[in-house]
C-alpha cells in the first residue's frame, strides 16, 4: 500500500509517540488485537509500533449500506467488505462454509494473515471479527471505537473508491479453524437440553422478558429456556452496547464488564455462548469475552430470530 505524502504526513502527525500497546493497555489478556487510532495512524505511516503484524496484513472497513459514505472518505489505504457478503436473509444467519471460504480468499484473507477491521455502525465490524476467528484467522484486530474515534482523533481521511486486495487461492488450514466458535439451531438445542454450556443473552431488558421482540420482523417474544440475562444496551435500543462500551463507542474497561457478568452468574471458565435477537450484539460480547482471554466461548448464529423461527 502507497500513500501520498501529505497522508503519510498527516497520519504521522497524530500518531502515537511512542510504542504503545492496545488501547487499554496491557492488562487486557489478547491488548494487541484492540488498537486504538494513534496505534493504526503509527502504523499506517510505517512508524514503530508495538505487537506489529508479522505477516500480510489487510485494512478493512466492514460496511453497512454505506457505500457511498465509504467514498467520501475512510481510513486511507482499506478495503471495505460489507456485511451482506457474511451474513443472509431471512435469519442473518452466517452463509454457508463454503461461501465464507471464498469471500474471505477474495479479500486476500488467509488463516495467518493479520485483518484490522473497522465499520461506522458499532456492532458491524465486531460481526465480522467473529466470523473471521470462526473461520481460523488467528490475528483479527479492532479498530476500538471504530470510524467514529478515527474522525474525533483529527486523523486524515482518504476519498474515492476502496482498495482492492490481491485474491488468496487458499487459506492455508482446514475451514473452519475454530467451529467451537459458532452454534447453529441444533446445537444449541442440544446445549439447552442437556444444560451443556451457559446460555447469554444479550439483549435488552424488555426484550429479554418478553415484552417485545425487539425487531419488526420477529413476532415471537420470550427467551431461550434457561438463559441468563447478559446486558446490552441500557436505553432498550437494539443496536445498543453501551453496557459494555463508553458513550464514545470505545470499549469500557474490561474489568467493569466481567463484573457485570460475574454479578449474573456468568462464569468465565465455563462454556458460554452469547446470542441476541440476531447475531451482532451477540458477536461485540463474544469479542469482549475473547479479548479478556475467555476461552470457552461461542456465538448462537440467528439468535432468537433462529430459534423462534423453529416450529419444535
Amino acid at each position: 500500500m502507497t500513500l501520498s505524502p501529505g497522508l503519510l504526513a498527516a497520519l504521522r502527525a497524530h500518531a502515537e509517540p511512542a510504542p504503545g500497546s492496545g488501547a487499554l493497555g496491557t492488562a487486557l489478556a489478547r491488548w494487541q488485537h484492540l488498537v486504538s487510532p494513534g496505534w493504526l495512524a503509527a502504523w499506517l505511516a510505517e512508524l514503530p509500533v508495538a505487537a506489529a503484524p508479522a505477516r500480510a496484513w489487510r485494512l478493512i472497513e466492514v460496511g453497512w449500506n454505506d457505500a457511498a459514505d465509504f467514498a467520501n472518505g475512510h481510513v486511507p489505504g482499506a478495503a471495505r467488505l460489507d456485511i451482506g457478503a457474511l451474513e443472509r436473509a431471512p435469519l442473518w444467519s452466517k452463509v454457508p462454509d463454503d461461501e465464507l471460504l471464498q469471500v474471505l480468499l477474495a479479500n486476500g484473507i488467509r488463516h495467518d494473515t493479520t485483518v484490522i477491521l473497522y465499520s461506522r455502525h458499532p456492532l458491524v465490524a465486531a460481526r465480522a471479527a467473529h466470523l473471521l476467528l470462526y473461520a481460523g484467522v488467528s490475528d483479527v484486530r479492532l479498530l476500538d471505537g471504530g470510524f467514529r474515534a478515527w474522525q474525533a482523533a483529527g486523523l486524515p481521511l482518504q476519498p474515492g473508491a476502496p482498495l482492492h486486495p490481491m485474491p488468496c487461492d487458499r487459506f492455508g488450514i482446514p475451514f473452519p479453524g475454530r467451529p467451537d466458535y459458532l452454534v447453529d439451531v441444533p446445537q444449541a438445542r442440544q446445549l439447552v437440553r442437556g444444560q451443556q454450556a451457559q446460555l447469554v443473552s444479550i439483549r435488552t431488558w424488555p426484550e429479554f422478558i418478553g415484552a417485545t421482540s425487539g425487531y419488526s420482523y420477529i413476532a415471537a417474544r420470550g427467551e431461550i429456556p434457561g438463559a441468563i440475562w447478559g446486558r446490552a444496551g441500557r436505553d432498550g435500543d437494539v443496536h445498543s452496547v453501551s453496557e459494555f462500551q463508553r458513550a464514545d463507542g470505545t470499549m469500557k474497561p474490561h474489568e467493569e464488564i466481567a463484573a457485570t457478568w460475574r454479578d449474573a452468574a456468568i462464569d468465565p471458565g465455563q462454556r458460554t455462548v452469547f446470542y441476541c435477537g440476531t447475531s451482532w450484539r451477540a458477536a461485540l460480547a463474544f469479542c469482549y469475552a475473547w479479548l479478556m482471554g475467555w476461552e470457552r466461548i461461542g456465538v448462537f448464529d440467528g439468535g432468537w430470530n433462529a430459534w423462534s423461527s423453529e416450529p419444535a
